[in-house]
């Protein structure tokens, strides 16, 4: 493989595929986990994940007619709780790649009485304008996107100015844990997977996925990269999932 070709390459858990192909193998394995994607993540996660978006949005201080974001937000979970603090006024926009995700997502929301702006698109170009919302929010989205660097920037460029993204993700847990939840991730989780869901092998690519996510600090430092003015971050759970924000002068 020559050097030019190696540049072209990225990662898809512990595989390297060419970077114009990922995003279609990420829809495969979403559109594969849609329909019990809820379900598995309340069993895999002992149902945690749900305390780590309610803290992610307390600390985005959502207020009511607030304009606000949802990258990757697939089922619409995380869309469904801003919904309750923004009000009539307000506005959501659900986003995801995957549209197997996004119907289910904008199913949800409509039985829960509301009326959400939903666009399929990748979140290295959004179809969005420039200044708009007050708060964008991605959760457990960003180790799937090809150059997240590019996906920081776009919703740098959408976020008003004085606004925040939040980024929600797994990421680096301490070094006692690290035995534990490599085998937990790598044993346990494809084996519940493959019996709940029918599926080990697109859950094996999630535990990848996590591992090859940039730990915390480097995190911080592509978003500042990218223009934010100031960026902090703090862990959950040891470090098993850690929420970054990223502010906009």
């Amino acid at each position: 493989m020559t050097d030019k070709e190696q540049k072209h390459l990225t990662d898809f858990g512990f595989k390297k595929v060419p970077e114009e192909e990922k995003a279609e193998h990420v829809k495969e394995v979403f559109n594969e986990v849609a329909p019990r994607y809820d379900l598995m993540n309340d069993i895999l996660s002992f149902g945690l994940h749900r305390m780590w978006k309610h803290a992610a949005i307390h600390k985005a201080d959502i207020k009511e007619s607030m304009k606000v974001l949802d990258i990757a937000g697939g089922t619409g979970d995380i869309s469904l709780l801003i919904e309750k603090k923004i009000g009539p006024s307000g506005e959501v926009w659900l986003t995801d790649i995957n549209l197997e995700m996004l119907k289910i997502g904008e199913r949800r929301l409509r039985e829960a009485g509301y009326v959400p702006y939903v666009a399929e698109c990748d979140a290295e170009a959004l179809p969005c304008p420039s200044n708009y919302f007050d708060v964008v929010i991605v959760s457990y989205g960003l180790r799937n996107m090809t150059h997240k660097d590019r996906a920081l920037a776009e919703m740098l460029r959408v976020c008003k100015p004085g606004g925040k993204v939040i980024v929600l993700e797994f990421s680096k847990p301490a070094a006692w844990m690290k035995p534990f939840y490599d085998f937990y991730s790598f044993h346990v989780m494809p084996f519940l997977a493959s019996k709940i869901a029918g599926n080990a092998e697109n859950y094996r690519y999630l535990a990848e996925s996590i591992r090859m996510h940039p730990d915390q600090q480097t995190l911080a430092k592509i978003m500042s990269s990218v223009g934010f003015s100031k960026v902090e971050w703090e862990n959950f759970t040891f470090g098993i999932t850690a929420l970054h924000i990223g502010y906009k002068n």
